[in-house]
C-alpha cells in the first residue's frame, strides 16, 4: 500500500496543503494522512500514519522539510520505517530509501537542510539584533498580565485558578511571578 503523509506549518496554508494532495494523489498515494500544525508540535497524523503503515509499505511525502524537522528527527523515522520494512520516498527529491543509494541520499538531503535552516534562522537573529540597535524591533506584545497575576496570587487565590480565570497556562502564572 501507499500511504502518504502531508503538513503545513499554520491552518492559513490551504493552497499548499492542496498542492500536496494533489501530489501526493498523482503518485498513487492509497491512504492519506493530512494536518496542519507546526513540525515542533505534537503531530498526531504523523504518529498514526506512523503507526498504520506495515511491511511492504511505501510512506510518501512531497518534500522533506513536511516530514521531519532536523536530522535527528528524520533518522527517527527512517528507523521507525525501515524496523516495519517500509520504504520512504520523498517526490520532491526523487529519492527511496528502498535502495542503498536513496538511503544515503535521504541522510544527506536531511543534514543539508538542517544546515540551510540554521543558516537562516542564523541571519534571523542577526537581522532582529540589528533592528533592535537602531529602535526598530520591539518584539512581541506581551499577552500575558503579569501586574494581574501577582495582584491575584496576593490574595490568597492559588496558581492553578489564577491561570484558569485568566484563560493562561500554569507555567505562564509561574513565569510571571519568577520575572517579577
Amino acid at each position: 500500500m501507499i500511504v502518504g503523509y502531508a503538513r503545513t506549518s499554520t491552518i492559513d496554508q490551504d493552497a499548499g496543503l492542496e498542492a500536496q494532495h494533489r501530489d501526493l494523489n498523482a503518485a498513487g498515494v492509497e491512504k492519506l494522512f493530512s494536518e496542519q500544525v507546526s513540525s515542533v508540535a505534537q503531530r498526531p497524523q504523523l504518529a498514526a500514519a506512523l503507526d498504520f503503515v506495515r511491511e511492504g509499505d511505501v510512506f510518501v511525502v512531497t518534500k522533506l522539510d513536511r516530514l521531519a524537522r532536523n536530522v535527528g528527527d528524520l533518522v527517527e523515522i527512517t528507523r521507525r520505517l525501515e524496523a516495519k520494512g517500509v520504504a520512504l520516498r520523498i517526490l520532491q527529491l526523487n529519492l527511496d530509501t528502498s535502495t542503498p543509494t536513496g538511503k544515503l541520499l535521504v541522510n544527506m538531503m536531511g543534514s543539508i537542510a538542517q544546515f540551510e535552516r540554521e543558516l537562516m534562522l542564523e541571519r534571523q537573529r542577526e537581522g532582529i539584533a540589528k533592528a533592535k540597535a537602531e529602535g526598530k524591533y520591539r518584539g512581541r506584545q506581551a499577552t500575558i498580565d503579569a501586574a494581574k497575576i501577582r495582584e491575584l496570587v496576593a490574595l490568597g487565590i492559588p496558581k492553578a485558578k489564577v491561570a484558569a480565570q485568566l484563560g493562561i497556562s500554569r507555567d505562564s502564572v509561574y513565569r510571571a511571578l519568577d520575572a517579577a
